[in-house]
């Protein structure tokens, strides 16, 4: 892991802030977006492209840019040109490439740079709770025709991301579980009752807060599906509201949309039953296994 990953931030995080940055020094300087792409031998879509961190960035390009822009102390100059360089290390994913789609590395970067992650799940316990016997039961349900060797670099990779909430700089995970999760026997009943265990072990973390939403409490906020809504503490990257698909995923950063999920996820830590009670529900769902 390379430092600026050990610092909150892989290759997505820092195109990001870079873009973000050289947009606010173009503006300051009253450049255009059009002038801009002519100093750099490219377009005012490239332009627009790097400004919003979508493409990899090229020293060249920011010190041409830098120059364009009046931008002359050498402080700045270095720490603009260092987090170029960074945009274009590989994740700590790199080794997983062969099985990683580009929508879950951005992902797996955004997830690595949170502070703060609130997140729904109404089939399965969250990525980051897995257990690797879980973890590889839920694979297998994605990836039925998968190799042997497919499924341990999948179930590895699943374990990596764990180690993120024991890190110096963990984020808070709050999570709220349908009731259904802790019923499904998914990989089969010890399993399960692995995964229950882990659940209580992790509701005890100072950095994780699980909360369950009971069968009984009937229709709720987030009824239409899982999400994952990820804050940063830098103040160039919005909120993003993540909801992965069977083969794509979708992020949201329009300020209506996270909204929107923002208020349906603060009612349903209002609608579940609260932190405290967790533990005593997970004790009992290993009581039913174990009469079951």
């Amino acid at each position: 892991m390379t430092a600026a990953q050990q610092n909150g931030g892989g290759p997505t995080v820092r195109r990001i802030q870079l873009g973000a940055r050289l947009r606010s020094l173009r503006i300051a300087a009253g450049v255009t977006r059009e002038d801009a792409g002519w100093a750099i031998r490219g377009s005012e879509s490239k332009i627009s492209r790097m400004e919003l961190g979508r493409v990899s960035f090229k020293e060249r390009d920011v010190v041409d840019l830098l120059r364009l822009y009046g931008v002359f102390d050498e402080d700045e100059h270095r720490r603009l040109v260092a987090l170029a360089r960074e945009a274009n290390e590989p994740g700590w994913w790199h080794a997983y490439g062969d099985i990683l789609t580009t929508w879950f590395q951005n992902y797996l970067d955004l997830e690595q740079a949170a502070e703060l992650i609130r997140t729904y799940e109404v089939q399965f316990v969250p990525g980051l709770l897995q257990t690797d016997a879980y973890a590889r039961a839920v694979i297998v349900l994605g990836h039925a025709a998968a190799k042997p060797d497919e499924i341990d670099l999948r179930a590895n990779l699943r374990m990596a991301r764990k180690r993120l909430l024991d890190a110096p700089k963990a984020p808070k995970l709050w999570a709220v579980i349908d009731e259904a999760v802790l019923l499904r026997p998914v990989g089969g009943i010890e399993v399960l009752r692995e995964q229950i265990e882990s659940l209580l072990a992790a509701s005890q973390m100072r950095n994780v807060r699980l909360q369950v939403m009971p069968f009984r409490s009937g229709g709720h906020a987030a009824m239409g599906g899982a999400f994952s809504i990820l804050r940063f503490p830098e103040r160039e990257l919005p909120d993003v509201v993540y909801i992965e698909h069977l083969t794509s995923a979708l992020y949201l950063e329009k300020r209506e949309d996270v909204d929107q999920y923002a208020a349906a996820v603060g009612r349903l830590f209002i609608e579940a039953e609260p932190p405290n009670k967790t533990p005593e529900i997970l004790r009992r769902a290993l009581r039913a296994l174990d009469e079951s």
